[in-house]
């Protein structure tokens, strides 16, 4: 039988027993904040001091950080006692999460406390470009009083277009219908009921980028989204319209938005956030007319500092004395002897995620994982690792894990499925993942794909099955598929155009249904191929269609 889940999570070791816990604020933390530890009698704090965080970290129980100190892993590993690591912010990226997680210590984070005001640091950063507020301010300054040079443009009846609709960007559009604006937003994970509450229409990024009089930016840092805002993008973009970036620096190709801004085509910019920063003192963007800059302010404000302060007080609190792990980013939800046993067979789930996303273009709306051979309470965290592969290449691989996968998955309105089996009596365990609803599927068939995998004596994973189509190809690494006519010539000429990419191929599998019908190729190279390769072997006479996944 099946079932939506989430993660189930296990108390930290002894935690229910413990008489009481030192927690180390290793950067400075309003007290207001810490309230949730404050009130607690069993917690103590300690402030750190100006001498060795190695010798502070080695008695606590906890450490929390905000973005100024770095736990690298040799200070991880030099503090025997320390169980959490609770990050006063959203990202994680000062913390080695590999390290923790090898010595057991649950990273928590705080991702709700800044919603509110990065909202509204981006429509100060619009109301500044659409009055010309900063050039308006300067020309005052100077001395002059020219009311002609700064004509502005009106909000309502404008389109915003959002590129993200989640949590930030939901609270901009919420601002946005106040100030009478059109909006129109890019997020191929989100549910037409939930743009319905937004009051936003959801449309293609191409038509998103033509239609909006102001381009907002609310995605993650991912390979999918590295300079996703790009030339192309840009020349795309309606003469005069402002582009705001409030997100991730490298979200935009800093050298074609400096292009455009030179040549005129656009209005005018707003960044919060850089490629690189702080940005060099000559970077071009410092001196142009029409750009409004502002050195990564998105969580400056005292609530929002007090927010994500009383969240993860709140966090660290539930999670030494509860066993609450449920704002973690990395802890297993297994003891450290069944996570051993079951790493093949979640490593496995992950590799058949990533491989089922990437032939689904990462457009899908419902995942079902199918565990067989691990029993029922094993298969939740085997099923949260086929979760987190389908959806990684999406968030990214440091935003997700074992712990949050189905969690993201659900605010993203994918529905996640379990099922339990018994594994074939020739293999250790099978693990199959099934993406349903998708709008760009390998093959062409709305209801979605299916991947099967399977574990051979002494771990080894196989990759078993895609769709129809029988395949034995080592579950690891590089993978191209391709779907071509079953007729003479095509390994040939695929052989041919991976060996001028200079592209080794460790194994090449072609499953058929029957002469002269369509096959499936299966190709394992020893590393991925560029955009270029991909498009050659596509452009085949006889070749259907090809994608290509990174599983590990």
């Amino acid at each position: 039988m099946s079932a939506t889940i989430a993660p189930d999570l296990e108390p930290l070791p002894d935690a229910a027993d413990a008489d009481t816990f030192r927690v180390l604020l290793a950067d400075p933390i309003s007290d207001e904040g810490l309230g949730p530890l404050l009130a607690d009698e069993r917690f103590q704090l300690v402030q750190r001091d100006d001498g060795d965080l190695a010798r502070q970290l080695a008695d606590v129980d906890a450490v929390i950080v905000r973005s100024g100190t770095i736990l690298t892993r040799a200070l991880i590993q030099a503090a025997p006692r320390l169980r959490v690591i609770g990050r006063a912010g959203v990202g994680v990226d000062n913390i080695d999460l590999d390290a923790a997680t090898e010595r057991g210590v649950a990273v928590l984070n705080a991702p709700a406390g800044n919603t509110t005001s990065a909202a509204e640091l981006t429509f100060a950063l619009l109301l500044s470009l659409a009055r010309r507020i900063p050039a308006a301010d300067r020309s005052m300054r100077a001395g002059e009083w020219d009311r002609t040079s700064f004509r502005g443009m009106e909000l309502h009846g404008k389109t915003l277009g959002l590129v993200g609709a989640g949590r930030i960007g939901a609270e901009v559009a919420r601002r946005a219908r106040a100030f009478g604006m059109r909006i129109i937003a890019y997020d191929p994970y989100l549910s037409d009921e939930r743009a319905d509450t937004l009051g936003l229409v959801l449309a293609p990024l191409e038509r998103v980028v033509a239609e909006a009089d102001v381009l907002s930016l609310h995605v993650p840092f991912t390979e999918a989204t590295e300079n996703l805002i790009d030339a192309d993008a840009l020349a795309r973009m309606k003469p005069g319209a402002f582009l705001i970036n409030a997100a991730r620096g490298g979200v935009v190709d800093e050298d074609a938005l400096i292009d455009a801004l030179r040549e005129g085509r656009l209005g005018g910019a707003a960044l919060d956030v850089f490629a690189d920063e702080p940005p060099p003192p000559d970077s071009p963007l410092r001196g142009l007319d029409g750009v409004v800059l502002t050195p990564h302010l998105g969580a400056a404000t005292r609530e929002a500092q007090r927010n994500v302060a009383q969240e993860i007080a709140g966090a660290v609190r539930a999670a030494l004395a509860d066993g609450d792990l449920s704002k973690a980013v990395n802890a297993p939800a297994l003891s450290g002897d069944e996570m051993r046993r079951l790493q093949p067979m979640m490593r496995l789930a992950f590799a058949l995620g990533r491989l089922a996303s990437a032939m689904c273009g990462g457009r899908f709306r419902d995942i079902e994982v199918c565990v067989g051979g691990a029993g029922e309470r094993a298969s939740r965290p085997v099923t949260a690792r086929g979760v987190e592969g389908a959806l990684s290449s999406i968030v990214g691989r440091r935003a997700i894990n074992l712990v949050n996968a189905v969690h993201l998955a659900e605010t993203r309105g994918i529905e996640v499925r379990r099922v339990t089996t018994s594994a074939p009596p020739d293999v250790s365990g099978q693990v199959q993942v099934r993406l349903g609803r998708a709008t760009d599927c390998f093959g062409g068939s709305p209801e979605g794909l299916r991947v099967e995998g399977a574990l051979l004596a002494g771990g080894h994973a196989r990759l078993t099955r895609i769709g129809d189509f029988r395949v034995d190809v080592a579950a690891q690494g590089s993978l191209i598929m391709l779907r071509n006519r079953d007729v003479p010539g095509v390994i040939g000429q695929v052989g041919t155009i991976l060996g001028d990419a200079g592209a080794n191929i460790a194994e090449y599998h072609q499953s058929r249904q029957g002469d002269g019908g369509e096959a499936l190729a299966v190709i394992s190279l020893d590393g991925p191929v560029g955009s270029e390769t991909m498009s050659a072997l596509r452009d085949l006479p006889d070749v259907l269609d090809a994608r290509q996944a990174q599983l590990t």
